[in-house]
């Protein structure tokens, strides 16, 4: 009997054993499983929270016009402050927007009713504002003043040939001061603008003014029939549909416009030199140059910065 009991205590203490192991096992188990889970968690919001991106521009001194009509017919156009929180704007959510997953400022255009005078093409694009909401206070190129950007194309059309649509994606336009407006009798403050830099079928060119006459007075420089377009200027590298930097650099009687920090465009001329009669102010964004039914472009901002 005594054998028995003993034989019968081995065997539930074995019993209880195992159940234990087998418990602690579990419970490792389960620790292990449940870390593992956590750890995979945190990856993932790693993840997420690196996929959010912001692009490197403070708009606190830009106004943008959109392809879009306002209430009285006119261009719709976003001013500071108003303009720091764009991304909110309804209106303007399908024209300017964030791209989050490559952080950019992204401008959309396409051939719309919404044109600004003088021209017949349609824009999403910022225009410099030295002091926020102000338009008539710009600068000369004996001032000086430097843009810099790094954007890329994201989209464009073809058109019927199967060439890339070209949008202009920087510029400096002149500014007639209130003075020379009235001296001229012009019938508003508008001047032609000196540079325009386009994304012309993966290409950069540049484009500026040239005077048809070079005996001008300075009074008659100030009519924008006493100015011609140039042949242009076509950077060697193709940037297609790349990122790339541009930047733009103007002081007294020199203008230099500088590509990925490797390729350069200077024009220190006489032509360059009269122009310092303007003021003026850098342009930026998307001025899509075609009509065509059905045409878009699409181009990505990273960074923008002036200064003078």
């Amino acid at each position: 009997m005594k054998n028995f009991r003993k034989e019968l205590l081995v065997i539930v203490l074995t019993i209880f054993l195992s159940v234990n192991a087998t418990a602690q096992n579990k419970g490792s188990s389960v620790s292990e499983s449940d870390s593992k889970i956590e750890k995979q968690d945190k990856k993932k919001k790693k993840k997420r929270k690196k996929k959010v991106k912001l692009p490197n521009i403070d708009l606190s001194h830009w106004k943008v016009t959109l392809p879009v009509l306002n209430e009285k017919g006119k261009p719709y156009e976003i001013e500071p402050p108003e303009i720091l929180d764009f991304a909110k704007n309804q209106k303007a959510q399908p024209y300017m927007y964030i791209d989050s997953t490559k952080g950019a400022i992204v401008f959309h255009a396409m051939p719309t009713n919404s044109k600004t005078a003088n021209t017949k093409y349609t824009r999403s694009e910022l225009r410099e504002q030295m002091v926020p909401g102000e338009n008539n206070v710009n600068w000369t190129f004996k001032q000086g003043g430097i843009m810099k950007g790094k954007l890329a194309m994201d989209q464009t059309t073809r058109d019927s040939d199967g060439k890339y649509h070209r949008t202009i994606i920087m510029q400096i336009h002149g500014r007639l001061t209130d003075e020379q407006r009235d001296l001229i009798g012009a019938k508003d403050n508008n001047a032609p603008p000196i540079l325009k830099i386009y994304w012309d079928k993966g290409k950069i060119r540049v484009k500026t003014k040239i005077l048809k006459n070079l005996n001008a007075t300075d009074e008659e420089i100030l009519h924008e029939d006493a100015w011609d377009n140039d042949d242009g200027f076509n950077f060697e590298q193709e940037v297609g549909f790349r990122k790339f930097t541009l930047e733009v650099k103007v002081s007294e009687g020199k203008m230099v416009i500088i590509l990925n920090g490797s390729e350069y465009k200077v024009y220190e001329n006489v032509h360059i030199r009269r122009w310092g009669v303007f003021e003026n102010y850098f342009k930026a964004g998307n001025y899509f140059q075609s009509r065509d039914e059905g045409s878009f472009s699409k181009v990505r901002f990273y960074e923008l910065e002036v200064s003078h």
